[in-house]
């Protein structure tokens, strides 16, 4: 790779081709890396929560946060900062496994708040009520500093 040019995609857009691990984070070129997930596919709800909870389980919230993301922006636009919260969670949790307690306690808080008006209605069996407890106790824990193992800290989104 010419290190003075930017990688793009088929469509010509600026896109890092660099490998990345489970968490993200960007590895040398030529280094085995995590296979990324696609952008822009539209699932259903149940799809996206499925393949979500599968990346979390899994110890990948960064990949993760990609499904949600594509469904807060093939969604409808009533249900945009639930999925904006959720991607926002699985942010979080990223943050918090690479070491950035503070981003990572941050982004916990704002996706919790986001949740917040889904708390009545629970929208497609989503626990919001357990995800904003787990979300502002593991912000309040990570403050404190340690580095938590992503997989171990994987929240159900459903009850």
């Amino acid at each position: 790779m010419n290190e003075t040019r930017r990688d793009r995609d088929a469509e010509g857009r600026a896109r890092n081709a660099r490998p990345r691990d489970g968490l993200g984070r960007p590895l040398p070129y030529g280094a085995p890396g995590v296979e990324r997930q696609p952008e822009g596919v539209v699932r259903t709800p149940a799809e996206t929560l499925a393949e979500a909870q599968r990346l979390l389980d899994a110890g990948m919230p960064f990949h993760a946060h990609e499904v949600f993301e594509d469904a807060w922006k093939s969604g409808p636009e009533d249900e945009r900062e639930l999925w904006r919260g959720l991607a926002q969670l699985a942010v979080g949790l990223t943050h918090s496994a690479r070491g950035n307690t503070a981003g990572g306690a941050r982004l916990l808080r704002r996706g919790a708040g986001a949740l917040a008006p889904f708390a009545g209605t629970g929208p497609y069996g989503i626990e919001v009520a357990g995800l904003s407890h787990w979300a502002r106790e593991l912000a309040a824990r990570v403050e404190s500093g340690p580095t938590v193992d992503a997989a171990a800290e994987a929240p159900r989104l459903r009850g």
